[in-house]
């Protein structure tokens, strides 16, 4: 059992009237891919938001590296290596592709830790090599999405939160974007992935939960719930 990174215990998050997480517990092991999957509406992306510092939850506990971090602003959770690659990629149209990618760094001063994790970014995506001067709005979906997850990597996080990243993507793009989130992990960087791809998802996942109308109602390896009877009816189409 790997030393646990993030805990969450009990959370509870509304938007307004609407009790959008109810009850979710749940954990993420150094090292480890964890996956949460369910149908569109099911509290996902609320988990990640509220982790990253982005919602504040009603009620509840969440810890990371043993300290309880809920109600925490983001920029602080940045600073503790707890990064977030948000739905809809977040990047800056106007910037350049290296631009985007030293917004990432914003916090850091260590020129040469930066160019190292600038060149890691360009040998894990190639193509933003290619594109280094472009304006990120140029790019197309896929090389969007490789800049989205290339610049939260600048960060040196610890724990990286990725938020559908195969979303609008082309099958071949989705297989590298998958690939590379592999080699991410195998680099040391834990990983916690809200997928509607839920094959895809479950395959490189060492944990699963399944979430439904914002409580967590399964959970198991990736293997067990890519076995799971309900979990193949329900979101893997059998």
């Amino acid at each position: 059992m790997s030393a646990e990174l993030l805990e969450l215990s009990q959370l509870d998050v509304h938007y307004g009237a609407i009790h959008a997480l109810r009850g979710v517990s749940f954990r993420v092991g150094e090292g480890e891919i964890v996956t949460l999957i369910g149908a569109n509406g099911a509290g996902k992306t609320t988990t990640l938001r509220a982790v990253s510092g982005m919602l504040r939850p009603t009620a509840g506990n969440i810890r990371y590296r043993g300290q309880e971090i809920s109600g925490l602003k983001p920029h602080r959770l940045v600073a503790q290596g707890l990064c977030h690659a948000p739905e809809g990629r977040g990047i800056f149209p106007n910037l350049t592709v290296t631009e985007n990618l030293m917004l990432g760094a914003f916090l850091r001063r260590d020129a040469d830790g930066i160019a190292k994790d600038m060149e890691r970014g360009f040998t894990l995506f190639p193509r933003l090599r290619e594109r280094a001067t472009q304006m990120a709005g140029t790019l197309s979906g896929g090389e969007q999405q490789m800049l989205a997850i290339a610049r939260a990597l600048m960060a040196r996080p610890k724990l990286l939160l990725l938020d559908e990243p195969s979303l609008g993507l082309a099958p071949t793009l989705v297989e590298t974007i998958f690939t590379t989130i592999q080699e991410i992990n195998k680099q040391g960087v834990t990983i916690l992935l809200v997928e509607q791809n839920a094959h895809l998802a479950l395959n490189i996942a060492h944990h699963g939960y399944v979430l439904e109308t914002g409580s967590v109602v399964q959970t198991g390896t990736g293997a067990e719930l890519l076995r799971s009877p309900e979990v193949r009816k329900a979101y893997l189409g059998e």
